[in-house]
């Protein structure tokens, strides 16, 4: 059976809350896709994150990997197309690092495409009345290391790799002006994006 391993971040920067892994938790607990789903949380932490990313897809061998984080600001679940080589942190990670202007591989590509069907999983979310649109910026923070290091490193044993950034949520008790998105659509919206990828992974049969 298909295996995908869908991951969320903890907590960071004093927030209570972080809705990429509250919404992969809800994934997980309802989800009755044809394919077997896997969650995990990850460290907000260069290097950190993306070394249990590794070991998790030694650990279950998935087809596809989903990685989800939360872009502040933003107001629409936003599939990730590129990642790139840099690291360069506005504020430190969780366990105190702050790269500033500094390549994640100093022998790697400049960046690097999702191997995810993007465009179909926007299409998917916004057929729903889902907010979704397709990102060319994954930032430079933990998120984009990640996605980068994926994509690098583990991409070549997976078919399918990539980055979705969520809203962020009104738990996350942020100023008013920045834009939410509850927790259940989000979850909705991964979902749907799960479902693009098992029928990239396994297109149906054509009729006659």
């Amino acid at each position: 059976m298909t295996r995908i391993l869908l991951t969320g971040f903890e907590p960071f920067a004093g927030a209570p809350c972080n809705p990429s892994w509250d919404a992969v938790k809800i994934v997980g607990e309802t989800w009755s896709g044809a394919a077997e789903l896997v969650t995990a949380r990850l460290p907000v932490e260069f290097g950190g994150a993306a070394d249990a990313l590794a070991s998790l897809v030694r650990r279950h061998t998935p087809d596809a990997v989903v990685a989800v984080g939360v872009a502040e600001g933003r107001a629409a679940i936003t599939p990730e197309r590129i990642a790139i080589n840099l690291a360069d942190a506005t504020i430190a990670d969780n366990a105190g690092a702050r790269p500033v202007d500094e390549p994640i591989d100093v022998e790697g590509p400049a960046a690097a495409f999702s191997t995810l069907p993007v465009r179909a999983m926007v299409e998917a979310v916004t057929a729903a009345g889902l907010p979704a649109s397709l990102s060319l910026s994954a930032g430079a923070y933990v998120c984009n290391h990640v996605m980068y290091e994926s994509l690098v490193r583990i991409a070549r044993d997976v078919p399918a790799v990539g980055f979705i950034h969520v809203p962020a949520s009104s738990e996350m008790l942020l100023a008013p002006s920045v834009p939410t998105l509850p927790v259940q659509r989000t979850a909705a919206g991964l979902t749907l994006c799960l479902k693009v990828v098992v029928d990239h992974l396994h297109p149906p049969l054509p009729t006659t």
